[in-house]
């Protein structure tokens, strides 16, 4: 039975329509009328109108919203929907689309719109609906996912029935409708079907209530069944933060993705959002109803939070509020790195869940614990490579890391990065733009490291750095650092433990004319172990322990293993380079020696190529370069190579640009002032090992000098420790000999020289002249006469005291003195000065105040002699001058542990008197003895033979008048002119 209504005020409108007013062509445009039904109670029928072009296969094209579709113009609107809209439009409440149908008058127009063929379920894409047989139903209690029971009306095929009256169907498969017959009036049926749903409290009383409500038609429609209920006030939420990247309309016809996170609640399997309406959460599960009372106040504080962190509130386009979280624009990216890497943590710490979309632009990934450094011997190079693993899959990580310097710039300091927390997280980008999370605790040492070394150009295209070979040092402490596992060559590893433990000991070379004590022949083996692998190093060794020796010995070794193809060059001060001269003709007699000095030595140059080793001042050192240069070098020696502290000085320019297989830095002082002198030498050594001087200033000299950072200067130690071999005096003090005699020569310069040569030839004269008058036995007044004049030139012309003298300014002695006197100081030495002239101890003390250095005083007019020397033995002062004649007996001056002898004008049994004030019963250190000599004057010739004659030297500087062993020829070799 086709369902019929009662007739109508609209039906009997549509009764006097003919045929045409339903009529319209094809490829015209038409009303079609879609049909839905609300799914919030009380679930009225809705209607929404479009206007459609209906196209020759039936379907239609053009759709469009008709809000006001029965004022619209004539093509589209027949007769039919004029009439039908303007019903439906005067019992509207609001001129909104869609428009409801009301139980009173909406089945009058579903018949209506049926007839029409124009009416769909849901979309013009579905078929036509048509009116069918009448379907019986039933009422029956549904449980809501809510916990709520709901009254419903079910049938056997009908997917929906809409609450009208009488309730009618829609058979959506089959595109049917039609009336519901449940046995129930229809208006008692509309009334139950918009009933609202009873809750789980509600449900016993309704039913008990029910057979008097419901009457005779309880049979009909039964009461709703018992629900087990149970209400918890004990769950938690778990707070859950969903990233992802979503849209967002920026105006009515644009939308932008953003980044974003979502807050919710999970309360046991339930979840909520900060905006939903608060109330218990409901969970239906096996017919028992659970009712969870939310916890507000944790709700609040969870969302208080993520704002404390910097994600806010995101506002749309029309600046309304909506539920997405995001760091506030003006930080952008740099808050999601920090917010994941810095706050997350936490978060998951404190229980939070953070579901993470895979497309999500910041999602982090965390690498496995295991990486790895990678190491490649290319002979010069070293190439390294570093491998983490992240989900299983090896990554390079130094592209990264090398990315993020170029991107940091000046703005990642050594500073700022000794400052970052070891817990800190640090972002980079693979290729595949996944960010990576890195610990900070691990990077550190590795940004430090490639700080340093950082050159542009030299990441490979596999990821690798290719490095120089003096890197090796830095990265193999970097291995330890990071705690990498070291892959590839073990040789680095392996002489890099050799360089860092005790050394062993070499046997003393063939030529060597010297017995070389332990420590020596340390340093020798090191001196080799740095010549194996290229690498320039400083011996730093105290002033006495020997180090042009071991120079020698390392230089002998090279031309006996035939290594030494090229000469070698030691530049040292003018005060030294004859001190040079003699140690070689002394200990390696073997070596072919060119020293480069004096105005005619530019004859010598085309013969350095035949020499083994060749031998210039500083001072020359500038003005020869160019020759220097054209010269390549196997051994560079920088002697007292505090010379170069200040880089941009001429002699640190011009020995940085002499090519040299080797180089080496002998200086006891290495550092005097400031680190900056330290950064020097091995700039010149090994440039970059310490970074450029920028670098250097901002990863050391700045922290340590100004905040005396005790981590950088650890650092610091380490780097410099395997390139630096330093022994004091203390350290060696079992190896060393009671007294060790040393002889320092000094050339006469200009003036002096000049005025040495006019006073020998005038008291040679004056000498040869008596003794062919008296004799040689005779002439000894005469003969001392002249040797004083001459030996008081040699300590300084000013003793001579005379109008030609006073006009002469060098003095290479004094000058000698004045160089070796700071290092001793600051090596901690403590010093006895002897010198037969108090004239010369006057001058002394003049050049002692002129540089500010402290030192006590004694001659034959000193009283307090006694408090002097108290005063020396509690260390208050490291310097005692003291006239041979007033201190040379009777004095206990243990505290010493350095005689210096001005003038040792040797009557041997004076000067060892003067040295036992020193080494003498109670002296518990080993004592260094220097002679200052001036070369080639008769200082020197003297000591050749007192050496060959001892006899001689006695009987000449004895107090006894016995007569002179002196020949001729020994006369003539005391007076000889200077060569």
């Amino acid at each position: 039975m086709v369902a019929r209504a009662p007739a109508g005020e609209l039906q009997a409108w549509m009764a006097g329509l003919t045929p045409d007013a339903l009529a319209f062509d094809d490829g015209a445009v038409c009303l079609l009328y879609l049909l839905d039904h609300e799914a919030e109670l009380p679930q009225r029928p809705t209607l929404t109108v479009v206007s459609a072009r209906r196209r020759n296969d039936g379907s239609y094209g053009s759709v469009q919203p008709q809000p006001k579709a029965a004022h619209s113009h004539a093509r589209q609107v027949t007769e039919f929907d004029r009439r039908l809209l303007q019903f439906v439009e005067k019992r509207q409440t609001a001129d909104t689309a869609p428009w409801r149908l009301e139980a009173a008058w909406g089945v009058e127009v579903l018949i209506a719109l049926a007839g029409s063929g124009r009416c769909h379920w849901q979309s013009e894409q579905a078929p036509a609906l048509s009116i069918d047989a009448t379907m019986p139903g039933r009422f029956q209690w549904q449980l809501g996912d809510d916990g709520r029971s709901y009254l419903q009306m079910v049938t056997e095929d009908a997917t929906r029935v809409l609450p009208l009256q009488p309730p009618w169907y829609v058979d959506v498969s089959h595109a049917r409708l039609g009336a519901v017959d449940s046995g129930v009036p229809a208006a008692l049926a509309h009334q139950l079907l918009c009933a609202s749903p009873a809750g789980p409290a509600e449900v016993g009383e309704l039913a008990a209530r029910w057979p008097a409500a419901l009457g005779d038609y309880v049979a009909q429609v039964p009461p709703p069944p018992a629900v087990r209920f149970r209400r918890r006030r004990d769950v938690e939420p778990v707070p859950v933060l969903a990233l992802r990247q979503t849209w967002l309309p920026q105006s009515w016809a644009r939308e932008e993705a953003i980044d974003a996170a979502s807050l919710s609640f999970d309360y046991a399997g339930l979840r909520c959002a900060p905006d939903t309406p608060p109330g218990p959460l409901t969970r239906v599960q096996n017919g028992q109803v659970t009712q969870i009372e939310r916890q507000l106040p944790i709700e609040r504080e969870m969302l208080a939070r993520l704002h404390r962190a910097r994600l806010e509130t995101v506002y749309d386009y029309y600046h309304r509020p909506t539920a997405l979280l995001a760091p506030p624009p003006s930080i952008g990216r740099i808050g999601w790195v920090d917010f994941l890497a810095g706050e997350a943590p936490k978060l998951r710490a404190d229980g939070w869940r953070l579901e993470i979309d895979p497309d999500f632009p910041w999602r982090l990934h965390e690498p496995d614990a295991d990486w790895a450094l990678q190491i490649d011997d290319r002979g010069g190079w070293f190439d390294v490579g570093m491998q983490i693993s992240i989900d299983g899959r090896e990554t390079p990580l130094l592209p990264l890391l090398v990315a993020l310097l170029r991107q940091s710039g000046d703005r990642l300091t050594p500073a700022r990065l000794r400052a970052l927390p070891d817990d800190a997280p640090l972002i980079v980008r693979d290729d595949a733009g996944r960010a990576i999370c890195l610990p900070a605790a691990r990077v550190k040492p590795i940004l430090a490291t490639l700080i340093e070394l950082y050159d542009e150009h030299a990441l490979q295209a596999d990821g690798s750095l290719r490095l120089p070979r003096w890197s090796g040092v830095l990265l193999d402490d970097l291995g330890a650092a990071a705690d990498l596992q070291r892959r590839g060559s073990e040789a680095l590893h392996d002489w890099n433990a050799q360089l860092r433990a005790a050394r062993d000991t070499l046997v003393p070379p063939d030529g060597l004319q010297a017995e070389l004590r332990a420590y020596q022949r340390e340093g020798l083996a090191w001196l080799q172990l740095l010549r194996t692998r290229g690498f320039g190093g400083v011996l730093a060794d105290d002033m006495g322990l020997g180090k042009t020796v071991q120079t020698l010995a390392h230089l002998l070794i090279e031309k006996n293993e035939g290594r030494l193809d090229r000469p070698a060059l030691v530049v040292a001060p003018t005060s030294l380079i004859f001190n040079w001269r003699r140690e070689a003709a002394r200990f390696a007699p073997g070596l072919r020696v060119l020293v480069l000095h004096g105005g005619d030595r530019r004859r010598l140059f085309a013969a350095m190529r035949h020499a083994d080793l060749v031998l210039t001042t500083y001072a020359l050192l500038g003005r020869d370069l160019e020759a220097l240069r054209k010269q390549p070098w196997h051994l560079l020696v920088l002697d007292e190579a505090q010379n170069i502290k200040n880089p941009r000085s001429k002699a640190a320019q011009s020995a940085a640009r002499l090519d040299a297989r080797h180089r080496l830095c002998l200086s006891g002082t290495p550092l005097e002032n400031h680190l900056g002198e330290l950064w020097s030498l091995f700039h010149f050594l090994m440039p970059g090992y310490l970074g450029d001087d920028q670098q250097f200033r901002l990863r050391f000299r700045q922290p340590i000098e100004k905040h005396d950072d005790a981590e950088a200067r650890v650092q610091l130690a380490r780097r410099v420790a395997p390139f630096l071999l330093r022994r004091t005096k203390g350290e060696v003090a079992s190896e060393l000999p009671p007294r060790t005699e040393i002889i320092r020569s000094v050339a006469l310069e200009g003036g002096q020289r000049d005025l040495y040569e006019t006073v020998r030839a005038a008291m040679q004269e004056e000498v040869q002249a008596e003794i062919e008058r008296r004799g040689l036995s005779q002439s000894r007044i005469a003969l001392l006469a002249a040797l004083l004049r001459l030996r008081q030139i040699c300590c300084d012309p000013r003793l001579l005291n005379t109008e030609e003298a006073s006009r002469v300014r060098e003095s290479a002695k004094l000058e000698l003195l004045m160089t070796l006197l700071p290092e001793m100081l600051r090596e901690g030495r403590r010093i006895l000065l002897f010198s037969q002239f108090t004239s010369m101890l006057a001058l002394i003390e003049a050049a002692l105040r002129e540089r500010g250095i402290d030192y006590l005083l004694l001659t034959g007019a000193t009283r307090d002699r006694e408090s002097l020397v108290d005063r020396f033995q509690r260390e208050e002062v490291p310097l005692f001058l003291i006239s041979l004649k007033a201190g040379g007996v009777g004095l206990n001056l243990t505290a010493a542990d350095t005689v210096i002898h001005y003038d040792p004008w040797w009557n041997p049994a004076v000067e060892n008197q003067a040295t036992d004030r020193a080494h003498r019963i109670g002296q518990d250190k080993p004592v260094f003895v220097y002679k200052l000599l001036s070369e080639g004057t008769v200082e020197e010739k003297i000591a050749e033979l007192q050496a060959r004659k001892r006899a001689l030297a006695e009987a000449l500087f004895a107090d006894s008048a016995e007569s002179l062993a002196l020949d001729g020829a020994e006369l003539a070799e005391l007076l000889a002119p200077l060569e």
